[in-house]
């Protein structure tokens, strides 16, 4: 499927087309996975990256690829044996 939005022609030819295109779709990619609705491969996907590049657009977007509290995360390491 393809999505049309109009945006103003200086822009476009300020940045390109296809670099519009990219950026649009890892920022909806980006939004999707915030929201919990994607998973983060389905995310890269979406973004048209692979998964190592779409954790690195998360990180400098400051999106948490781990979502689990730290009393979730000490109680979920309690049970592993250190031996």
């Amino acid at each position: 499927m393809q999505i049309a939005i109009e945006l103003p022609n200086d822009f476009v030819n300020f940045q390109g087309a296809a670099e519009i295109r990219q950026e649009v779709a890892i920022s909806y990619a980006l939004w999707l996975y915030q929201q919990g609705r994607v998973t983060l491969s389905k995310a890269a996907e979406l973004a048209g990256v692979d998964l190592y590049d779409f954790m690195m657009t998360c990180k400098r977007n400051k999106v948490p690829i781990i979502d689990i509290s730290r009393d979730d995360l000490i109680a979920e390491l309690s049970g592993f044996d250190g031996g």
